[in-house]
Parts: C-alpha cells; structure tokens; sequence
C-alpha cells in the first residue's frame, strides 16, 4: 500500500516520543525521583505506532501494564502522563492510577491493565457496543504473548468470532512472558495460528518494521469496519530491557540479545526515511531535539505539580 510522507513521518516522530518518554522514565525511577513501578515499551514502538496509524479518536484501544507506548501511540497527553507516573493531582488518573492504569476515555483508550489478559474482554465489549450502535467504530486489543496462553484470551475470541464483532486482537510477541521463552509455555511459533481454531484471519509480521505493522493493521481494522468480523495481528518484536525496571533480564541469551537490538525499529525507520527521500539527518536530528524538549516539559509539569490532597483520598474510587 501506498504511504504518504506525512503519515511515515507522523510514525517516526510518535515512535521516537515513545522511546524518548520511556528512557527518561527509566532514568528518573533509577535516581529515585519517580514512586511506583514501570514495565517500559524500549524496543517495541513500531507496535503501538503502526497498529494506532491506522485509528481515529473514535476506535478504541485496550493497554496492558506495557502501556505507555499505547497511549502515546493513539494521541494521550505525555504532560498528564508523567504526572501519572509521579503520582500527582495532575496526572490522567489524578495520580491513584500510575503507570499501570492510563485511560483516556475521550481519546478512545479504554486503560491499561495490570492484570494480564484482562484488556481481552473489555476490548470485545467495546466491539460489541460499536457494533450494537453501528458506529462504524472498532477496537483494538493490545497483548503479549504470555495473555494468549489465558483464559480470558479464547474466550474474547471465541465471543468475536462468534458475534463477527469489529475488534482486532493485536499480539506484541516479545518473546518472553516475564522470564518465560515463548517456546517453553507453547508449541507453536506464530501465535496468528490460533486465530484458526475461531475461523478469522491471522497474520504473523515483523513487529519491528513500523511499515508492516501499519500495513497488516489498516488490512485487519478496514476488515473490522466492513463488519468482516475480528482478526489476530501477530507483531514478532523484543523487549530491550527487563520485564519491569530493575529486573536484569539475565534470563535472555547475549546473542539473541545482540541479534534483536541490531533490528532496533528507530534507526531502520530512520534509513528508510533517508533513503526514500523524504528526510535528511539534520531534520531527523532536530525531530530528536524537539521531541527531547518535550519530553522535559512533561517532566517539570510532573514534578511541579501538586501532590493529591487529603480530601481526594475517595473521591473517583468506584465501590462495587
């Protein structure tokens, strides 16, 4: 398919906010400066860039604890992020959700989700209610490899499949759920296979490659939108750093490590670039300096802000 320069430039400049918000997040929970916990994106950015090019603010989208990438990806507020992540009165969930549970219900992002596969049947009852008001709308199911071992994965599935609901199951393989190789906890290589045993479609690509992503999702979600029904979209990526920030990672072979990081999706979008033309390193150098100066910006709008008052403590705290 054809892409235009605005859109590849769109995805390059989004996939290096991602990286530049999840390395400085790294560097602020390592000096101590940022409570909580963080399970950063570092590696994976042509997923959540590809996948969400393909979106409008009227789709919807569920996270997983890997979220940040998703909620930039689909337009989420880095300022109102960071001042997540900090814990602050500011922050999109005024600092009681942290970095597990963004949501930005007006953009379409239904939240992260620190339970694993938990994210599957929300985004089905997202479809259902698309699909119910017949808003030509869709959504898009964010997972790992690990969550397609769950419960809550064949039953999504089974229910989309069945009710031919407008969701695309987007799995970010990894390769690893927590420290577990996916050839330990399974028996197939592509987990698009599955998508057979519901009778849709499924497509294994390179998750690194932002082009291909963003092909194989305007296939799935233009699918969806017809009322084709659901289909799983398999992005075969990597994790640079461990599961969860102070985790080492010591679990993943050197070399296979070495292998994957040569494949960093940033720099291969940033030679395609060059090589069609449609930027030149300085441009791409001032692109980096800019997104970094925003990035700062969300840092002092985090730590400037204030802590959540007293008065706040059960205020937008649902009691079932």
């Amino acid at each position: 398919m054809e892409i235009s320069k605005e859109t590849l430039l769109g995805m390059y400049r989004k996939m290096l906010t991602i990286r530049r918000f999840e390395e400085r997040a790294a560097e602020l929970y390592a000096a101590g400066r940022m409570p909580g916990f963080v399970h950063l994106y570092v590696g994976e950015e042509a997923v959540a860039t590809g996948v969400c090019a393909s979106l409008t603010d009227r789709d919807f989208i569920t996270s997983t604890h890997r979220g940040h990438g998703h909620v930039i990806a689909k337009g989420g507020k880095i300022d109102l992020m960071m001042a997540e992540l900090y814990g602050k009165a500011t922050g999109y969930c005024k600092g009681k959700g942290g970095s597990m549970h963004i949501a930005d219900i007006d953009l379409g992002i239904l939240g992260a989700n620190g339970i694993v596969g938990a994210g599957q049947p929300i985004s089905v009852g997202a479809a259902f209610a698309c699909k119910y008001k017949k808003t030509d709308a869709v959504a898009i199911c964010f997972f790992g490899d690990g969550a397609s071992n769950r419960g809550t994965f064949h039953e999504a599935m089974n229910m989309a499949s069945s009710f031919k609901l407008p969701v695309v199951f987007v799995c970010e393989n990894n390769m690893y759920g927590i420290s577990n190789y996916q050839k330990h906890h399974m028996n197939i290589s592509d987990i698009a296979d599955r998508a057979g045993a519901y009778g849709v479609p499924g497509v294994s690509v390179d998750g690194n490659d932002v082009i291909a992503v963003y092909e194989a999702a305007s296939e799935a979600v233009a699918r969806a939108r017809r009322g084709d029904g659901p289909s799983i979209v398999e992005c075969k990526t990597w994790r640079h750093r461990g599961h969860f920030e102070g985790d080492p990672g010591k679990y993943k072979d050197p070399e296979e490590q070495k292998a994957w990081l040569a494949k960093d999706p940033i720099p291969r979008i940033e030679a395609k670039l060059i090589e069609l033309g449609m930027a030149t390193q300085a441009e791409i150098d001032a692109m980096r300096a800019k997104v970094s100066e925003e990035i700062e910006a969300a840092v002092k709008f985090a730590e400037d802000s204030p802590e959540p008052g007293d008065d706040e403590l059960l205020t937008d705290v649902w009691a079932g």
